[in-house]
């Protein structure tokens, strides 16, 4: 119980970081592209790292160790099934409305105030339905392992610090209130928890054991693995690229990396 009160901490503190990104509305009107590129590429970096390297080999190390025919081609398609996951959220939500298709984190936005309103109340409902697999992720990564989950919960917080930002912008100069702004992103990050939570019940419901020594757990880690490599070069890399600072993206996936390779070492 105490590992699971835990993994659903490390998942609100991931969610919640969608209110930073409102609260930095309400003290300064633009980002520095460089510190947002850079940001995003570490946030890409810690989970592609995270993926590649912990998630997706143990997730094959466990199937192995239940002796599971075929264990390694489920685990291979579970990793898949995650990017479909992912990729079908992004087909049934409008590009203009796609969190994955912000080309402006600036708040330096003309237009009318109810297509405003509009806009920022339906980037909020699009951003809590992406983030729903978001906070799966974090939360299976922490039951999982507490320093795989605390990895995580670093580059989805990171991550989520622009989504915030795209939900307060329009919200802010629709209503002219910042109290609103900041509401409505911090609630748009509160998916998170409930996609934890969600999973947690199913599981519960079914009887599966999401840390026992059965099939259930590698194949799940297997397909939060996709889901994190389908985030970080489909909306990480990308959004970073757009702010014309591709070397400091780069730098940013490299050096992420590197923070969480280091840390496997220490720890």
């Amino acid at each position: 119980m105490t590992t699971i009160i835990s993994a659903l901490l490390l998942t609100l503190i991931a969610g919640s970081a969608t209110g930073i990104g409102g609260a930095l509305v309400l003290f300064k009107k633009k980002l520095s592209s460089g510190f947002l590129a850079g940001s995003l590429g570490l946030s890409a970096g810690v989970m592609i790292f995270i993926s590649m390297a912990e998630m997706l080999p143990e997730s094959q190390a466990m199937i192995r160790g239940i002796g599971m025919t075929h264990g390694e081609a489920f685990v291979l398609a579970a990793f898949f099934i995650g990017m479909g996951i992912i990729t079908l959220i992004d087909f049934l939500i409008p590009e203009y409305e796609n969190p994955h298709e912000v080309s402006d984190l600036s708040i330096e936005k003309t237009g009318h105030e109810k297509a405003l309103h509009r806009l920022g109340i339906m980037s909020a409902l699009a951003i809590a339905i992406h983030n729903f697999p978001e906070g799966i992720a974090t939360f299976i990564g922490a039951l999982n392992d507490p320093q795989m989950g605390a990895g995580i919960t670093f580059a989805i917080a990171i991550h989520n610090i622009p989504e915030g930002i795209a939900v307060a912008i329009p919200i802010y100069y629709a209503t002219k209130s910042k109290g609103k702004a900041l509401l409505y992103a911090t609630l748009s990050g509160f998916s998170e928890v409930i996609g934890a939570l969600l999973c947690l019940a199913v599981t519960s419901v079914f009887g599966l054991e999401l840390t026992g020594g059965g099939a259930t757990f590698p194949l799940v880690l297997a397909a939060v693995a996709g889901i994190m490599i389908y985030i970080s070069l489909d909306e990480l890399l990308p959004t970073a690229e757009k702010y014309g600072k591709h070397h400091i993206a780069i730098a940013g996936v490299v050096g992420g990396m590197a923070i969480m390779g280091i840390s496997l070492l220490i720890i």
